[in-house]
């Protein structure tokens, strides 16, 4: 089979979070037609040992050790050489030598890079047949909106990275044969900013795994182990908890929106799941009904015995995974409108759509209080069987990349 070099910011497994979620899937199905050498950085403990998982994925993988700490002080001197502090943090110098010998030994037929801030580690190189650049989102525009909300100092720092990774942006769609983003409504900005490169532009969503996320499925019990689940009603947040986004979300429910809905139901308790979170999301657990759980195995039994999902995101860009996920668990999940975008779900039967306090409260207490949601989970449910399946959303890539393959996917493979 031909070649293919796979680059990407994250170990792609264990699939926990969004961007490890979509590059996994992508991964496996380009497995079908190439075989891949994967190129990429671990920067968390809790995932050295999966890294043989993805060797046995793929033809050969070089996977390079990040320090988070130390990273962080080293991408500071991309305020030095005027480059993206994004870019800086995950560069590695082993990963470099290693992406130029697979160019320079293998010589693919298809570099595919997913992530932005992986570009520059073969845009300064000698060209290849094709480049894909899967940017996911445009992160410009996340980081416009930090600055917009941050003070002090932060403002400038985030003002200086939305200049530079938008630079970045606008380089990768010049040079890139293939730039893809996670919902048409992402690809449609990303060609309103950069118009004469519009036609190697394309939206390409993402799925679940619906048949993992199964409400069918049998889950334990996880909100008390020592006794039955309580009668109040449950509300879980699901998501990696250093995101800045994820943090603006979950301090917004447990201020704003959780006490509202405790004026009518006082046993409500929101539950907030997932890796790494930090002081302003912890002491969030010193509040009333509010319970921080850090990683966790597995969030299916999260899901599965809530009353229902929340996604209050105020800064969001692309495709929440959460949403998809909650719904694969035929749970009614309550989001707002950046929390639906790039989602084919019809709000008031599949989603609740709720974007201010008063709102959000009253739906989360009308869940609790009638048959409503069992209603719209299972028809979020079947949105999900229906259009989300990963195999069918990722069908998109196969006009894009079969004119390096030698005869298609391979069978059985």
């Amino acid at each position: 089979m031909p070649d293919l070099l796979f680059l990407t910011q994250r170990l792609p497994y264990p699939p926990t979070k969004g961007e490890k979620i979509r590059s996994l899937q992508v991964l496996k199905y380009l497995t079908q037609w190439y075989d891949v050498h994967l190129g990429c950085l671990v920067d968390d403990p809790a995932d050295v040992p999966h890294i043989e998982t993805l060797r046995g994925m793929v033809r050969q993988a070089y996977v390079a050790k990040l320090d988070r700490r130390m990273a962080r002080l080293w991408c500071q001197r991309g305020l030095l050489t005027g480059e993206s502090l994004s870019v800086t943090f995950f560069r590695d110098a082993g990963l470099a030598r290693w992406v130029r010998e697979v160019l320079d030994t293998v010589r693919p037929q298809v570099v595919f890079v997913s992530s932005g801030n992986m570009a520059p580690y073969v845009l300064d190189l000698p060209r290849t047949p094709i480049r894909v650049v899967d940017l996911v989102d445009v992160d410009s525009e996340k980081w416009r909106a930090y600055a917009e909300t941050a003070a002090g100092p932060m403002r400038l720092v985030y003002r200086r990275e939305w200049r530079k990774v938008a630079a970045l942006e606008q380089r990768i769609a010049r040079e890139a044969d293939l730039t893809t983003l996670v919902s048409d409504a992402e690809a449609a900005l990303f060609r309103r900013q950069n118009p004469g490169c519009a036609d190697r532009i394309r939206g390409i969503g993402n799925g679940v795994d619906h048949r993992y996320f199964d409400p069918s499925l049998p889950q334990p019990v996880v909100f008390d182990a020592e006794g039955p689940i309580p009668k109040g009603p449950i509300y879980v947040f699901t998501g990696t908890m250093d995101y800045p986004p994820n943090i603006d979300a979950v301090s917004w429910f447990a201020n704003d929106i959780l006490p509202l809905v405790r004026r009518v139901l006082p046993a409500a308790r929101f539950f907030i799941v997932g890796a790494n979170p930090g002081p302003d999301v912890q002491k969030l657990a010193r509040l009333d009904g509010v319970f921080v759980t850090g990683r966790v195995p597995d969030v299916r039994p999260y899901l599965a015995h809530a009353t229902a999902a929340v996604a209050p995101m105020r800064i969001a860009r692309g495709i929440q995974n959460k949403v998809l996920e909650a719904m694969a668990m035929g749970k009614p999940a309550v989001v707002t409108a950046g929390a639906l975008e790039g989602i084919n779900a019809e709000p008031g039967r599949e989603v609740i759509l709720a974007d201010t306090d008063d709102d959000f409260a009253a739906a989360c207490c009308r869940l609790a209080t009638t048959a409503e949601g069992a209603a719209i989970g299972a028809a979020a449910r079947a949105r999900i069987v229906r259009d989300y399946d990963w195999a069918a959303t990722l069908s998109r890539f196969d006009d894009l990349l079969r004119p390096a393959c030698v005869d298609g996917p391979v069978a059985g493979r």
